[in-house]
């Protein structure tokens, strides 16, 4: 018969297996969704090292990142807001539209102590950008994903502002012409910014009082 301090020395060296009686539920899609985004963000670049990085249009980068943030009602909103929340972007730097939209992000971001923000390749983020499209049906960067203090999606923000998705839209240059592309860097440098952090901050409010949804630009929305 064994000893009880063999017994016991036994016990100690052998390993513990756990039993799962029953086989654990599947995740729902909703969890399957959040925590592919809570992975995509943490695995996503911080602000200054893809600023760092970017190559194409760098002057252009730099120079948006060092103009100063004009809409102080909108910053002032933003810091009024409960809670912590998250963008998750995906944007590439050689992106007209990113470049002048993203670095005005990134300063409201700065100026606000319950928003973070971290950015991922087109290549990382497809699958949000493909089920994310702009009005005219196209996956496009940027993509701005908000997510809450709990990871999930509380609303997303397409490609460009509004008023300029309008004006593409009624052009038929939603991907790009080069009339277009001349008409839009005029507009983008004489907004400098301050449609895009508006529009992100209304986006923010709206989910903060539970109003979630996509803004995809010339007046149209996605819940």
């Amino acid at each position: 018969m064994l000893s009880l301090a063999l017994l016991l020395s036994l016990s100690m060296a052998s390993p513990t297996v756990a039993v799962r009686c029953e086989p654990a539920p599947a995740p729902s899609a909703d969890e399957t969704r959040d925590s592919t985004l809570v992975a995509l963000y943490d695995a996503g670049q911080p602000w200054t090292e893809f600023l760092g990085a970017a190559r194409a249009r760098r002057a252009q980068w730099l120079e948006n990142a060092a103009r100063p943030l004009a809409p102080a009602d909108a910053v002032a909103r933003a810091r009024a807001l409960p809670g912590r929340w998250r963008l998750l972007v995906v944007a590439v730097d050689s992106c007209s539209d990113s470049v002048n939209t993203i670095p005005f992000l990134a300063q409201l971001v700065a100026a606000v102590p319950q928003l973070d923000m971290r950015v991922i390749s087109p290549r990382a983020g497809r699958a949000l950008m493909e089920a994310r499209r702009t009005p005219d049906g196209r996956a496009a960067t940027p993509t701005v994903i908000v997510l809450d203090e709990s990871g999930a999606e509380a609303g997303c923000w397409i490609e460009r502002p509004a008023a300029l998705q309008a004006i593409a839209m009624a052009a038929g240059a939603g991907g790009g012409t080069a009339a277009f592309a001349a008409q839009k860097a005029s507009w983008y440098a004489s907004d400098a910014g301050a449609s895009t952090v508006a529009e992100v901050v209304g986006l923010l409010e709206r989910a903060a009082a539970g109003t979630r949804g996509c803004d995809l630009g010339a007046g149209q929305t996605r819940q």
